[in-house]
């Protein structure tokens, strides 16, 4: 009996202690946001596909109104996303730009939505090897409608509006279907163009003439005008701070590094189970 009550003593010391140490990681989470709040070029980071844009634009946000930061620069490295994220980035980076330079660095890829948001800034940064342009817009479903009647399997659709299940995987397109659909990617494409044309101070005909898909190297890119320079994140930082004019020593705010430290160990590299048998053997 009085060795159950060890047991159940000592999992009520670790629950407590699971506990504080939780409680410590929120706060040190809340502290630690940004590597150096007070510096005066803040870096964002944009690393995944876009399918969301509420992240960069709020931290684009925060750095528009802080009065220590003199510039931003906007490290992407995506492949690119759908069409609406990557629009409402865009018009983010240009509005902001009017009051703060925006530096573009470019990291491996930087396609598709990753040039669309990128077209507005007021300089754009690329590694020589960097992958980028990609200005076009795709549209992509699958078809399943062989492999049901090989199965015998009938799917029956009811839609109010003859273009209500347009790109069903139920059966292909009909030729009126398809002469939608182009007109839809079409007119994205058009706005692609325009927004490249505009960011980038390009007759539109020369943009056109680079908008049909195709991806380029940094140095590719830089010699028909869709880059700005050449070189990596730190140059870019460096570009940040004189085009903002800057007059101190450039201090980077540089976004917050995920799941290190003790934290990580016990919650991260491991499952919650192994983070309770961590603390056991802390205190057998």
């Amino acid at each position: 009996m009085a060795s159950g009550n060890g047991r159940l003593y000592r999992f009520f010391i670790l629950s407590l202690l699971l506990g504080v140490f939780i409680e410590l990681a929120a706060l040190i989470s809340i502290f630690r946001e940004d590597s150096n709040p007070d510096g005066n070029i803040a870096i964002v980071e944009l690393k995944e596909e876009i399918h969301d844009s509420k992240q960069v634009i709020k931290d684009l946000k925060k750095y528009e109104e802080a009065e220590n930061v003199k510039a931003i620069v906007l490290r992407v490295d995506t492949p690119g996303g759908t069409v609406g994220a990557s629009q409402e980035i865009h018009d983010e980076v240009e509005r902001i730009a009017q009051k703060k330079k925006i530096i573009v660095s470019m990291g491996d890829v930087a396609a598709s939505g990753g040039y669309y948001l990128s077209a507005s800034a007021t300089k754009i940064v690329a590694n020589p090897g960097t992958i980028t342009g990609s200005i076009g817009v795709i549209a992509t479903y699958f078809v399943i409608d062989d492999l049901l009647k090989k199965l015998h399997l009938k799917w029956e659709v009811i839609a109010a509006g003859k273009m209500k299940d347009i790109g069903s995987p139920l059966r292909s397109l009909t030729a009126e279907e398809k002469t939608f659909m182009k007109a839809l990617t079409d007119d994205m494409h058009a706005q692609f163009i325009e927004a490249v044309a505009k960011g980038r101070s390009l007759p539109l005909e020369k943009a056109k003439s680079l908008s049909d898909g195709r991806v380029y190297t940094g140095r590719q890119a830089k010699d028909l005008g869709l880059v700005d320079e050449l070189g990596g994140l730190e140059y870019a930082v460096t570009l940040a701070g004189k085009l903002a004019g800057l007059q101190e020593k450039i201090d980077p705010i540089y976004p917050k590094e995920e799941n290190d430290g003790f934290w990580h160990q016990i919650m991260g590299r491991t499952s919650f189970k192994q983070g309770l048998n961590v603390l056991y053997k802390l205190f057998p």
